[in-house]
């Protein structure tokens, strides 16, 4: 069996390849907007929402503990829909994946809105939020991977970085549209809030649903997956290539997301529910704060991928790693003193030039990691497992904390400076791929061990 395959395409210039690549980059923005509109959605409601709908037996911390709770058991199905859907996405191809897992998450999300509330039904109605929660963590567990996978594998090879990070853009987009909403929400009477208004953006979810599928129908297969289709050289097995021979190569996915993925979920959620619970701040600020980090973001991503086809990957991952262990400790005791304006700048800050960046570097890097013939599974097993270590416990982690130590700021930034060392250090034993032939069967490291040499 030959290592490499002819690439399929050569370049943008050609009119048809032209055309898949712009329906591959509105495909993976449109389902990368859902995703995240659906999750800031569901974190901010489970900052200022969930605790007073599902847990009102409860007192408020222990309450917000069990909001968050629910929040990331959405994490605890991820993997599972990760090894489910990467695996089909690698034995039956990328298209129908998305199409998939974009009906099955944006659909769950549209039946939060429509629960019944504890006083309704009682202990159902949790239950009720979790299962669907379960239902729309297990679609999301090969979302992210199938849209970094199918834009890597279009994208034009000197290039990649840029192209891979624009559908990311919709990241921000999903996140700042449910920002916003909760902007204006927090404006409202808590009797008109807490009644019948937080379920208005959840509902709305099924317009996104109906523009995501119909962008997805009218896609072409990933150019590397038919190039492998046409050789005969489809996996039968990824699972067992993944784990017998590319475990390595997960473990440095998983290392490099837990300050990328971790800190996202650190500062779009936890600060906003600790600046306006423990702290006292209005409860618009959070959002605001976080809509600033999405605006910075849909600049901070495509540039870091740009940046990323000039000076490489890691250098770029690593440098967003580091704005994240440098500040913090100075983050959480700036948004400790209860200044709004400096709530709003250390979030936005945090979220916009630290998590942002490593995105940026990241939706290229993780595809390039893997070979070829079992890339989709690798990359959702390294997302969606660091997804669980890292963004999934960093709510209810970050207030039982909060609920320990008494509202102090201290636990908070020794948790976020733990994440960030682990991804700097990650950084150090994880190969360069800037320009990897992405048709190569081997992984990366294979090939530059292979060379004798890593580069870092």
């Amino acid at each position: 069996m030959s290592e490499k395959l002819q690439p399929p395409v050569e370049g943008i210039d050609d009119p048809d390849y032209a055309v898949n690549l712009r329906r591959a980059t509105l495909a993976s923005t449109a389902g990368s907007a859902l995703e995240y509109y659906d999750f800031a959605l569901y974190g901010l409601a489970s900052a200022l929402i969930f605790s007073k709908v599902f847990f009102t037996s409860l007192d408020a911390s222990t309450a917000l503990i069990a909001s968050f709770a629910t929040f990331g058991v959405g994490f605890v199905a991820r993997p599972l829909g990760g090894l489910f859907f990467g695996t089909i996405g690698d034995r039956l191809g990328r298209k129908w994946v998305l199409v998939v897992t974009v009906l099955l998450m944006g659909g769950s999300s549209t039946l939060v809105g429509a629960l019944p509330t504890y006083d309704q039904i009682g202990v159902w109605a949790p239950i009720l939020l979790v299962f669907l929660r379960l239902c729309q963590g297990f679609g999301a567990g090969a979302e992210q991977a199938g849209a970094t996978v199918l834009m890597a594998e279009y994208s034009p090879v000197r290039r990649r970085g840029f192209y891979s990070a624009l559908p990311f853009i919709g990241i921000q987009g999903g996140t700042l549209l449910a920002a916003m909403v909760f902007v204006y929400l927090g404006g409202l009477p808590n009797d008109v809030l807490l009644g019948w208004a937080w379920r208005i953006p959840f509902l709305a979810s099924f317009v996104l649903i109906l523009i995501a599928l119909f962008i997805r129908m009218r896609l072409q297969e990933s150019p590397t997956f038919v190039a492998l289709e046409k050789h005969d050289q489809i996996s039968e097995h990824p699972m067992k290539e993944i784990f017998g021979h590319s475990f390595g190569t997960v473990l440095r996915g998983i290392g490099l997301r837990m300050a990328e993925n971790g800190g996202s979920y650190l500062f779009n959620t936890l600060a906003v529910a600790y600046a306006t619970g423990t702290v006292g701040v209005a409860k618009s600020i959070g959002p605001v704060a976080v809509a600033v980090g999405s605006l910075i973001g849909m600049v901070t991503v495509p540039w870091a991928g740009h940046i990323s086809d000039r000076v490489g990957r890691v250098p770029v991952y690593r440098f967003g790693s580091v704005v994240l262990l440098v500040l913090a400790f100075p983050s959480w005791y700036l948004i400790s003193l209860g200044q709004p304006w400096l709530v709003i700048v250390l979030i936005a800050v945090m979220i916009g030039f630290g998590v942002n960046t490593m995105l940026g570097a990241q939706c290229a890097l993780l595809p390039e990691l893997f070979g070829s013939r079992h890339r989709y599974l690798g990359v959702a097993i390294a997302r969606e497992f660091s997804a669980v270590l890292a963004g999934g416990l960093a709510g209810i982690l970050g207030a039982i904390l909060i609920k320990i130590y008494d509202g102090s700021w201290v636990p908070l930034g020794i948790y976020t400076f733990g994440l960030a060392a682990i991804t700097f250090a990650t950084t150090f034993v994880t190969p360069e791929t800037l320009r990897r032939d992405l048709t190569a069967v081997p992984d990366a490291v294979d090939e530059v061990q292979a060379a004798g040499a890593l580069t870092r």
